[in-house]
């Protein structure tokens, strides 16, 4: 969707800081909302997909003001509540008001370690054979969907060239939404700086951006 988060290639917001000797954690908070979400995310209730998606649907004026942990915050508890797992007045109160539900498989320290280090797999067998090879030139679809989706917008309608074919993965687009894996082709995608930006650009820049097959045509 074309939220907030979507703030490749725009301009105005200023220059990325660097922060020197930066710590993982500013805050215990923060290292706490990490672990609260990958122990949810270890019960499988929803997908990785899922709470991206729920966290670049929040509303840009609060979305600007929060910090990266922050949005955590605000995304957990949001899909606490649409997946019936707390109350609205639970999470007020910062305690269960009512029995605790039974939902998504249970999870231990273990499992939770698991994904941090090892992350989940996302690779799946293919449905079909590749449409496109490395070399192959490429326009990517100028769309705009209500829902997920990993196509950077600004790369969105132009022409690039394939320089990697990675194999078959979950399709964030169709995942996020609950619609299931629906496995497709990922492509690394090279774009010259002046196909995106224009003549203005720096004729020596290029940009790589992976992106699945459903989000291709032929150039």
């Amino acid at each position: 969707m074309n939220g907030a988060a979507d703030m490749g290639g725009m301009q105005s917001f200023g220059p990325v800081e660097v922060e020197a000797n930066e710590p993982v954690f500013h805050a215990d908070w923060e290292r706490r909302i990490f672990a609260l979400n990958n122990a949810v995310g270890a019960s499988g209730l929803w997908s990785l997909d899922t709470f991206r998606f729920t966290r670049e649907s929040i509303p840009p004026p609060e979305y600007l003001t929060h910090s990266y942990y922050g949005l955590w915050v605000v995304s957990l508890e949001n899909l606490m509540i649409q997946y019936d797992v707390a109350t609205a007045e639970e999470l007020a109160a910062g305690r269960t008001l009512q029995p605790a539900k039974p939902g998504g498989r249970k999870s231990s320290v273990a499992d939770a370690e698991r994904i941090i280090h090892e992350g989940s797999p996302y690779d799946r067998p293919p449905l079909a054979p590749a449409r496109f090879k490395v070399g192959d030139r490429v326009r990517t679809r100028n769309m705009h969907p209500t829902t997920h989706t990993r196509l950077p917008r600004y790369v969105r309608g132009h022409v690039g060239t394939v320089v990697r074919v990675y194999g078959c993965h979950v399709f964030p687009d169709s995942n996020a939404s609950a619609a299931g894996e629906n496995p497709q082709w990922l492509y690394a995608v090279s774009f010259s700086g002046r196909e995106i930006w224009g003549s203005d650009s720096d004729p020596a820049v290029k940009v790589c951006v992976d992106a699945f097959e459903p989000y291709l045509g032929p150039a």
